[in-house]
């Protein structure tokens, strides 16, 4: 019989951990539990060996955040990639202890390394080595993109924002309503290039999708601003695997670019750091043409905007609103310095 998923904190008991992690457990101390996306919380354990603390993420604690988790799939995702390739990934991710999911039932249980317990720290845009942690994560990127390029991954499935939908009203109304209501919201003083934008996916959402899955695909992180990454002696790290997925790579480097590079460093920066991730690549085997690579970041610091205005526009749902305001900025500021809607309005049919 198979281990049971916990279903809410308090069936985080020494026995169930005894059995999920193979060691005899005593006690169990949790030192602080929170929902959001997901349900997490950070364990003081009592065993011979394992470390002290462990971080756990499971089911969220309110019916509705289940509900919705439950729909959209995401923590089932993210546990089964850590179940499946938590051991071979070949970039830096918390270590995984145990990790399981019942996808009839939507239930899921990560256990996973403590990363504060572990030294490691949590970059944002305004850090004094914030270029340094981009060139480590354009390596870092590279190498996993490089890795899983081309490789069949018959379970990883196509981001849902990256797949192209029939074009019937229900599906379209779906699929902009975020970008709806972030335009009636935000629209007046985001300026005419954010209006423009919105209005244009508005009425092309679905010619837009199918321009996403251009190039060739491999495995996808797919939601690499800086809040997802940790940074472990030097080398970015990337944890946060919800929406993982099979799509080109550079949509995580557009992602984190223009999502989480201060708007100054990224204009400054980014011909050098799309250099040195095609030269990673490169020394891994694949190969990324200059221009292609350029189009390619350009169409998908769309994507990245995309997300930050829908995640802008459920107010503090999904992100703390400040945080969520930011990102909307800098990935507005990122698509009216590339020109992105000349770009939709020479690539649409």
């Amino acid at each position: 019989m198979s281990l049971n998923i916990p279903a809410s904190v308090d069936d985080l008991t020494p026995s169930w951990f005894s059995e999920a992690l193979g060691e005899k457990v005593t006690a169990v101390e949790v030192l602080d539990a929170h929902s959001g996306t997901t349900g997490r919380a950070r364990v003081r354990l009592t065993s011979e060996s394992l470390p002290e603390t462990l971080f756990v993420k499971l089911q969220p604690f309110t019916p509705e955040q289940r509900a919705f988790l439950r729909q959209v799939g995401l923590g089932v995702a993210e546990a089964r990639l850590y179940a499946k390739l938590g051991s071979e990934l070949p970039v830096r991710i918390p270590r995984v202890w145990h990790s399981a999911t019942d996808e009839a039932e939507g239930s899921f249980v990560m256990v996973l390394e403590d990363l504060v317990a572990s030294g490691c720290r949590f970059p944002t845009p305004h850090d004094d080595d914030i270029r340094d942690v981009a060139r480590s994560a354009m390596t870092e990127l590279a190498v996993l993109h490089s890795t899983y390029s081309g490789r069949e991954i018959p379970w990883l499935a196509t981001p849902d924002g990256m797949r192209r939908k029939p074009d019937d009203p229900k599906t379209a109304a779906r699929r902009t309503h975020f970008v709806r209501l972030a335009l009636d919201q935000f629209g007046a003083e985001m300026g005419p290039e954010f209006r423009r934008l919105a209005q244009l996916y508005i009425e092309r959402s679905g010619d837009i999708i199918g321009l996403f899955g251009e190039g060739a695909l491999t495995l996808i992180h797919g939601d690499t601003h800086s809040g997802n990454l940790f940074v472990d002696d030097g080398r970015t790290g990337f944890y946060d695997w919800a929406v993982v997925g099979r799509g080109p790579g550079m949509r995580d480097v557009a992602y984190f670019l223009c999502n989480s590079l201060p708007t100054d460093v990224r204009r400054s920066e980014q011909h050098a750091l799309l250099a040195s991730y095609r030269s990673a690549l490169e020394e891994n085997g694949v190969a990324l043409d200059e221009r292609t690579a350029l189009e390619q970041y350009r169409l998908f610091s769309l994507y990245s905007w995309i997300a930050a205005v829908s995640t802008a526009a459920v107010g503090s749902q999904w992100q703390p609103i400040e945080i969520a305001r930011a990102a909307m900025i800098l990935t507005t500021r990122a698509i009216e310095d590339l020109a992105v809607v000349e770009l939709l309005e020479q690539r649409l049919p």
